[in-house]
């Protein structure tokens, strides 16, 4: 009896009895980024189908179409902020705590630039047009402002794991947390590609 215990509480037991595949966390940060990419996609659809009812006139009531510059260079800020973050996240995997801090440092002043620059270009057009102008302006301030809403969690979510790099919460075997917000990071990039090509350089075409 006790040789029996003894082999099944061996190290090489105990693994193989350890459950397989992703944490449950993982998947519950995938269940909620596929919810978020849902109500972005609801936001495009009413988008698209305003759109083409009101065509060839978009935007309406003579507002003038989006101009490209500023986001472009907040296209330039946001995409490859993705970069430090997986740098990080790889980092991590290694016990490379600085390469930690330092990636995801990186990411937040990308972040807040772009937020900057979100600002900004809220104040060049606030005096022009508000979401209560019309159905372009609502849909406009509705999307943006959804993904800016979503930047702002995504830097408050690198911000706090920052503070656990620097209190030593994360090593080589615990990282997960650095993963998640990885994840949800690269989903607020991606959905800004959407926004840029269909807010911003949609209507030129």
């Amino acid at each position: 009896m006790a040789a029996t215990v003894s082999g099944a509480t061996r190290p090489e037991a105990l693994a193989r009895e350890a459950p397989a595949g992703r944490p449950t966390a993982w998947w519950g940060m995938v269940l909620f980024i596929v919810t978020e990419a849902t109500l972005f996609a609801s936001l495009f659809v009413a988008y698209f189908y305003l759109r083409f009812r009101a065509a060839p006139e978009w935007p309406l009531g003579g507002i003038e179409t989006p101009k490209l510059a500023k986001p472009l260079v907040m296209t330039a800020l946001l995409l490859p902020s993705s970069l430090p973050v997986i740098w990080a996240d790889r980092a991590i995997r290694k016990g490379q705590i600085a390469r930690l801090r330092i990636g995801l440092a990186t990411t937040i002043v990308m972040g807040l630039g772009f937020l900057a620059l979100f600002a900004s270009e809220y104040a060049e057009k606030l005096p022009k047009f508000t979401p209560r102008t019309n159905v372009y302006g609502s849909l406009f301030y509705a999307i943006t402002g959804f993904h800016g809403f979503h930047v702002t969690v995504g830097l408050l979510i690198l911000g706090w794991l920052l503070v656990g790099s620097l209190r030593g919460h994360y090593d080589e075997r615990r990282h997960l947390r650095v993963q998640l917000g990885a994840m949800y990071w690269h989903f607020v990039d991606l959905i800004w590609v959407a926004i840029m090509l269909i807010v911003y350089i949609g209507p030129h075409l």
